[in-house]
């Protein structure tokens, strides 16, 4: 028995000597100015494991005890080699690399074709016989995010704000770092799967907003297509690139005896969006093992961006070059009011190529952060790779921990552009902006509501909304609580209880109740209808599917009809409100029921489940069902109401896209005047994205309804391919539009309404573009009625967000 336990105590002894890992760092410079070789490749020989320097050239790694040889290269210097028997943490294993010979080009003057292009040519051969026998890879990452902003920012629930600074970029600090480690998975066509093992951020950003993973946000330059901005742009070995850009071949270095051709790049016309840079090819096997690349002018639309700069470098794994690194420096000018930089590291190692990967290994969730991800303490940061911090890091983490240590005040919170001001991280207040409103119905109203977001463990949210209107005398209250259930809060409960002043066909009507109260009290013009309404509603719904949301409900509403009660508003005295219509009085009692498709990806950032598009083509599917009856709900009325609904994103040509909105609904027995639906619509000299711009707010209703609105956002896409003088280089954006709506109410139904009903009963439409400026965010569009023509056919007005 003795000698078991000692031969079971020598098992676990050597096995946790086995276990044991210890760290290298240190530093690469060259050898003879000893500058610091940022992003310099580390490699561990014989293994798959590995890391890259910082800007500042240093390194870390994390290894097992025991014999290890460790290769540092980078392109133009000879590789240096070091032998460790690893028995403890080595601090200073640093590194000077003497530059290889570099031989310029000889520029030779005749007949013929540029040589560089043929070597353009087989790295795109190349690329083709590496994707075609890359079938699946996993692969380890660890990703360090870098803000910098002039201001502190403030984190609070899911976002991150900063205030506004001045224009000097020279006065950017940092003020947000992440960091995440990862296991990525990839299987051809189009799998892919990232699982965040463990992650830390500065105190002021949220968890949820960690999940910036080195093999989801980094471009591959070994595709054909790289996604940026919004668009695709042809890559450097595109199977196309040689009609898109030029090359020339700037010089000749090596790594170590391996030739390697350094190679410029830019399209060949300044307005196609694009990268202009240097890319790197062997010369023995026309692999492509890095980029330096920026976004040109073109690619940059607006010009909101200063900088923005990729690095990245491939390494061999068994004959295929994977990314091992990427680095990404953004600089971003917002309006010339907010000056933001960003920064994005990542390296990945330890590559397993072509392994058999379960199907099941993959699903919707292409990103799923592990419960414990966010309590992995110092011990699990100090056995992985990573990349080391440099001092300002280090002084910024703890900067910004004493910063969010301190309680914020309710006046550091406050602003007068607030819509609200928040107490704590969870309960806000009305902001300078919502607590006052002006309509004919109420006259001048005093409005507070008492927020409380993301309570207990982030499942609960609520409000309660009290409000007086001084013309109609009425206190109004309305309390909305939901509670969420699952572990991504995919299920919840929502109660809501009210006696208000409600919008009549409110759900058309997409503009701000700042614009309402603006026109109403300065210009006596109220676009809007109301009445009142009181009752509660229970609503139960959740995700049975990965695809399928589904919805059961009851509601219980009385509604009145609301009277004109002021004639005040600062200017057009002499004038007076239109009178507001009366609706149908009586109670409803009704059953819903509900579904939404929902193809999309998502992401688990450990709280809930965020649907992401990746920038790609999308399409929303939803419907509704609401049964009144009397005999069974003892409702006033017995009717059936069937609602569907479609939204899309489709991307067309480079950042161009068709955005498209799909509308039905049916009704059978008598509906309320107040539940028709009214076409969306404007008012006069503005308009909306989605909207009928010929068309007046509530002027076409309807219980049989079908409407589509299409718009294809040509951004400046169009006058770059016709090469348009003045528009191309002024940055000018177009957008088309096509709106479609069929409008009816039956007879029997429309003669029991109080005012008249404008119907469409056969299809109306109207087209129109619009004309804006890449970087200001406003169109001025013009629009015309192709039929059902009459005082009002063509129209001139501003879309802009702000109303």
């Amino acid at each position: 028995m003795l000698k078991f336990a000692g031969a079971l105590f020598f098992i676990i002894f050597c096995t946790s000597l086995s276990a044991q890992q210890y760290s290298i760092k240190g530093t690469v410079k060259d050898k003879e100015t000893y500058k610091n070789l940022g992003y310099a490749n580390i490699r561990v020989a014989g293994t798959t494991m590995g890391t890259a320097a910082n800007l500042q050239g240093s390194y870390e790694l994390i290894l097992d005890a025991g014999s290890h040889t460790i290769i540092v290269s980078y392109i133009g210097y000879y590789s240096d080699t070091a032998y460790v028997d690893l028995k403890s943490d080595i601090t200073n294993l640093n590194f000077m690399l003497e530059q290889t010979e570099v031989i310029l080009p000889e520029v030779v003057v005749l007949p013929g074709e540029n040589p560089v292009l043929e070597i353009i040519r087989k790295a795109i051969e190349r690329k083709h016989v590496r994707n075609t026998n890359l079938n699946s890879y996993e692969f380890d990452a660890y990703t360090k995010g870098i803000v910098r902003t002039e201001e502190e920012l403030v984190g609070k629930g899911g976002r991150v704000s900063t205030g506004i600074g001045s224009t000097d970029t020279t006065g950017l600090k940092i003020t947000g770092i992440l960091e995440n480690q990862s296991k990525g998975y990839y299987k051809k066509p189009n799998d892919f799967k990232e699982i965040i093992i463990a992650q830390k951020q500065s105190a002021n950003f949220p968890p949820t907003l960690n999940v910036l993973t080195g093999g989801r946000i980094i471009q591959n330059f070994y595709e054909d297509d790289v996604r940026f901005l919004g668009g695709d742009l042809p890559g450097p070995i595109q199977d196309d690139a040689l009609d898109y850009y030029h090359y020339y071949l700037e010089q000749t270095s090596g790594r170590d005896d391996e030739k390697i051709f350094k190679i410029y790049m830019y399209p060949k016309s300044p307005q196609d969006p694009g990268f202009v840079g240097s890319i790197y090819i062997t010369d023995s096997t026309y692999n492509l093992v890095k980029v330096d690349l920026r976004i040109n002018r073109a690619a940059n639309v607006g010009g909101i961006f200063d900088t923005i700069n990729i690095v990245q470098q491939f390494s061999d794994y068994n004959d295929f070059f994977m990314p091992v690194d990427y680095h990404l420096l953004v600089k971003a000018n917002v309006l010339g009011l907010v000056r933001i930089g960003f920064e994005l590291n990542s390296v990945l190692y330890d590559y397993k190529i072509n392994p058999e990967i379960d199907s099941d290994q993959f699903s919707k969730a292409i990103v799923t952060v592990l419960p414990a991800a966010d309590k992995k303490d110092s011990l699990y940061w100090a056995s992985t790779i990573t990349i080391p911090n440099t001092q300002e890091e280090d002084v910024a983490y703890r900067r910004i921990d004493s910063v969010s240590s301190i309680p914020l005040t309710f006046w550091d919170n406050f602003s007068w552009l607030n819509t609200r001001t928040y107490i704590n991280d969870q309960f806000a207040v009305s902001g300078p902006l919502t607590i006052y409103r002006h309509n004919r119905i109420e006259g001048s109203a005093l409005d507070f509501t008492f927020y409380l977001d993301e309570a207990y463990d982030r499942r609960l949210n609520s409000y309660l909304d009290l409000s007086y209107g001084f013309s109609d005398e009425k206190f109004k209250a309305d309390f909305w609580g939901e509670y969420l259930l699952g572990n991504y809060r995919t299920y919840g409960i929502t109660v809501r209880a009210f006696d208000k002043l409600k919008i009549l066909f409110g759900e058309s009507d997409s503009y701000g109740e700042l614009t309402a109260t603006i026109l109403a009290l300065f210009f006596k013009e109220d676009f809007r209808d109301y009445y009142y309404t009181k009752g509660f509603d229970i609503t139960i719904e959740g995700e049975i599917a990965p695809v399928l949301g589904m919805s059961l409900g009851f509601t219980n509403h009385t509604d009145n009809s609301a009277t004109t009660n002021t004639d005040f508003s600062v200017f057009n005295k002499s004038r007076t409100f239109r009178p507001n219509p009366p609706v149908f009085e009586g109670k409803i009692n009704a059953l819903t029921a509900g579904f939404s498709l929902d193809f999309r990806d998502y992401i688990e950032d450990g709280y809930f489940r965020r649907r992401t598009s990746q920038g790609g083509s999308f399409f929303l599917f939803s419907g509704d069902v609401t049964f009144s009856n009397a005999d069974l709900l003892d409702s006033k009325l017995d009717y059936t109401t069937y609602k569907l609904h479609s939204d899309g994103f489709i991307r067309t040509f480079r950042s161009a896209s068709l955005n498209f909105r799909f509308f039905g609904m049916l009704n059978e027995g008598p509906l309320p005047y107040q539940d028709l639906y009214s076409l969306p619509g404007n008012i006069d000299y503005l308009s909306k994205h989605g909207t009928f711009r010929t068309l007046q707010i509530n002027e076409v209703l309807g219980e049989k309804v079908i409407t589509l609105n299409l718009e294809h956002q040509f951004r400046d896409e169009l006058f770059r391919m016709l090469n348009i003088p003045g528009l191309k280089n002024w940055e000018v954006t177009l957008n088309l539009f096509l709106n479609i709506a069929l409008s009816q109410v039956e007879e029997e139904l429309e003669a029991k309404y109080p005012v008249p009903i404008k119907q469409f009963p056969h299809p109306f439409y109207e087209i129109g573009f619009g004309l804006g400026q890449g970087i200001i965010p406003m169109q001025l569009e013009f629009a015309w009625k192709l039929n059902y023509r009459d005082g009002n056919n063509f129209r001139v007005s501003l879309n802009a967000f702000v109303f």
